[in-house]
């Protein structure tokens, strides 16, 4: 611990950074990758709906004494179509079918009870319409779009539009990959994982608007001077805040991991795996996007204001004029035998300040000797 702490001492003072804005391109490729992958698998494996979304009857069977295998073969031989047939970690089977009517539902269930040995009264019969489904992903679309609405607002206020959109590229980024993940792994989603994804915006912008309020404490007058260009001093506020923002991951991951293993795994808390997974994806996006994606960009919008371009090459010329100056510097103390007595050239120094010569030295008339002075 106090390793960490010593090391967040020194980042925080810039005795220690890392090139964060300097290698994204770097940062850009991986995410376009990832990105990539994540696109290409929402258009061809899709989107493994939950039966809230799509419509259908849903039967739990607890205890259940058949097999998945089983319970598929009596489900697509009750309805005549595919059935959808997972086992929870509590020995519960769940058979997803097509939309049934109440009638349709009942023969179901008693047949699936037959099969599995448990009362008929047990099984449990869930009957969904879409329409139910497509209610919820129109509210969830408009929740969306009326927050990123007023998070566009309150950052442009707060900060700047190029905050604002920097901030928005590293959302959808994180939406994507979120949403990607789950088509790749089949993962179902659920109304607990749209909850999810919502709750994973707000925590992904926390992470970047704490980033963004160091950039801009800062970059605050930077245009005042010359020592430090605007890249270089966000890239600082990245290294500032880099220890606090893997510190507020961890101990945002911790539980949520424990969800998943405990809730999940342990006591068979279908919603809670939902609600879980979509976090655990998100939050480790959100921090990495973050870092590696919001400041980059922003840094790469900055630079193209005249002010930032004045600024950068003043910053150059600077160093350019310093490196200069301070070369002869080392041929200051080089003299020959012959130079002895001679005039010394003015050096230099690191600061460019003038060395005082030997020209100055007064001049002293010489003397006549006392036998051959006048009476």
């Amino acid at each position: 611990m106090s390793r960490i702490g010593g090391l967040g001492h020194r980042l925080y003072a810039g005795e220690v950074s890392y090139d964060f804005v300097g290698r994204r391109r770097r940062w850009y490729a991986i995410s376009a990758v990832i990105v990539l992958v994540a696109i290409a698998a929402l258009f061809t494996r899709q989107l493994n709906l939950g039966i809230e979304f799509r419509g259908g009857a849903d039967f739990s069977l607890p205890n259940a004494t058949c097999s998945v295998e089983e319970a598929r073969t009596v489900g697509e031989a009750s309805t005549g179509a595919q059935v959808i047939v997972t086992e929870t970690a509590s020995g519960t089977i769940r058979v997803q079918t097509e939309t049934l009517t109440p009638a349709e539902s009942s023969v179901v269930a008693g047949q699936l009870a037959e099969a599995c040995g448990i009362p008929k009264e047990e099984v449990k019969v869930q009957v969904v319409g879409p329409t139910w489904g497509e209610e919820i992903s129109k509210k969830a679309l408009q929740g969306l779009i009326v927050f990123l609405l007023l998070v566009t607002v309150f950052l442009s206020l707060y900060f700047e539009w190029r905050m604002a959109a920097a901030a928005l590229v590293a959302l959808a980024h994180d939406l994507v990959i979120t949403v990607g993940i789950y088509a790749l792994t089949g993962l179902e989603v659920t109304p607990a994982t749209v909850i999810g994804l919502l709750t994973i915006l707000g925590y992904s912008l926390y992470d970047t608007v704490v980033v963004f309020d160091k950039v801009k404490e800062n970059t605050r007058g930077i245009a005042g001077q010359s020592v430090m260009t605007y890249g270089e001093a966000a890239n600082l506020a990245m290294n500032q805040t880099l220890v606090r923002s893997i510190n507020t991951s961890v101990v945002a991951l911790l539980p949520v991991l424990a969800i998943i293993v405990v809730g999940a795994g342990f006591l068979g808390a279908g919603t809670l795996l939902d609600l879980a997974v979509a976090l655990a994806i998100g939050m480790a996006a959100g921090t990495y996007s973050s870092i590696f994606i919001a400041t980059p960009f922003l840094v790469q919008l900055k630079e193209r204001q005249p002010d930032m371009k004045s600024l950068q090459a003043r910053v150059l010329a600077r160093r350019k004029q310093s490196q200069g100056t301070s070369a002869p510097a080392a041929d200051a103390g080089d003299e020959t035998e012959g130079d002895k007595g001679a005039t010394k050239r003015p050096t230099s120094g690191a600061t460019g300040s003038l060395t005082r010569t030997d020209s100055s030295t007064r001049q002293q008339p010489r003397r006549q000797a006392r036998s051959k002075r006048k009476g």
